[in-house]
């Protein structure tokens, strides 16, 4: 299949930071479209596999799933962009289109395992599909994103992950008005559960360990924030919350939050601790609660969120970085020391 390099940054082993590299992407399929990426955002996963901390990363590994760019060239059987569209990819470029999940618009759920914009095999090189962190990349058009020219576009960046992981979720609980909605953790994750639940319309309280985010999170749109280290004020939310989400990726103790559900409230996690969470039996089993999970959101919702967000003026908080400051970006990631995404101008790539 015929290949043209392109400049990245990649990890050559989980021991090494990200470096420059040169890459194969293929070129345009009929159903295929290549974008110029213009911006890409730092998720935490990235460090998680970089790091190989979920032992599951293919190396080189090349970072990146949420990309926003504009569109160089489509292959001859595309009908839904052209050349010059702004464009998005997020966290898969394919899936299996054909079992139960995928035929409902699940591809996150596709059942043989949806192939990841990176670290995933790549079906039509062989080894591993490469992320964001580069100059361009080749996806079908089955899962590529129209992006708005109305947009901000670095801030909308964000949302083809952290925005889609914490919208799903709450719509697929519904919330809404009259609802009691619980964000725990103000960074990438919950910054968007924050803007999303109180678009949505429901009450929103903000539970962080850090008093210093108390002003961010009324500012950014909850009605409450609760410090969660003030043990009388978790107690007075006792038995009060119709739905939690749970953005927090480090330990933490979630039988605290469980307690917080009214009868048949829900708690779902979208954050991902390294190790595994202990729930005691009582926590769920004393209100009929529910502890669920929720992961991204297929094509068809990814669209209607970015469409969602494009209507109401909802974009991700961001600090802006050259792809030569995403090392450091990392460790200030892992100290908490941003508010609340890192967004790579990728321009910097070519400088």
């Amino acid at each position: 299949m015929p290949t043209r390099s392109a400049r990245a940054w990649a990890a050559e082993s989980a021991a090494s930071s990200l470096a420059p590299a040169s890459i194969e992407r293929r070129e345009p399929l009929p159903s295929d479209v290549e974008i110029d990426i213009l911006f890409c955002g730092v998720c935490h996963s990235d460090l998680h596999q970089i790091r190989n901390e979920w032992q599951n990363s293919i190396y080189p590994l090349v970072p990146g799933h949420e990309i926003v760019g504009r569109v160089a060239r489509v292959g001859s059987t595309v009908t839904r962009f052209k050349a010059g569209d702004l464009a998005g990819v997020g966290c898969m470029v394919d899936s299996c289109r054909t079992c139960d999940a995928c035929r409902r618009g699940l591809e996150q759920y596709c059942e043989p395992g949806a192939t990841y914009t990176y670290n995933s095999v790549d079906p039509h090189l062989g080894g591993p599909t490469f992320g964001g962190y580069s100059e361009r990349v080749t996806v079908d058009e089955a899962f590529v994103l129209r992006i708005s020219d109305r947009v901000d576009l670095a801030a909308t960046a964000p949302l083809l992950c952290a925005g889609i992981t914490t919208y799903s979720p709450l719509r697929h609980w519904n919330v809404g008005p009259g609802q009691k909605v619980g964000i725990i953790g103000l960074g990438g994750l919950g910054h968007m559960g924050v803007k999303f639940a109180r678009a949505f319309g429901a009450h929103v309280v903000l539970f962080t360990t850090s008093p210093g985010k108390v002003a961010d999170g009324l500012r950014l749109g909850a009605h409450e924030v609760v410090v969660s280290r003030d043990a009388e004020a978790m107690s007075r939310q006792t038995a009060s919350f119709d739905f939690i989400l749970d953005a927090v990726s480090a330990a933490h103790d979630v039988n605290t939050y469980l307690h917080l559900l009214k009868i048949d409230g829900t708690l779902t996690i979208v954050g991902v601790p390294e190790q595994p969470l202990p729930i005691a039996a009582f926590s769920v089993i004393g209100g009929r609660h529910r502890f669920a999970g929720s992961g991204i959101g297929g094509i068809q919702e990814t669209q209607e969120m970015l469409d969602f967000c494009a209507e109401r003026g909802i974009a991700c908080d961001i600090e802006m970085i050259r792809i030569d400051q995403v090392n450091d970006a990392y460790e200030r990631m892992l100290k908490g020391d941003v508010r609340y995404r890192f967004v790579i101008d990728m321009a910097s790539l070519k400088q």
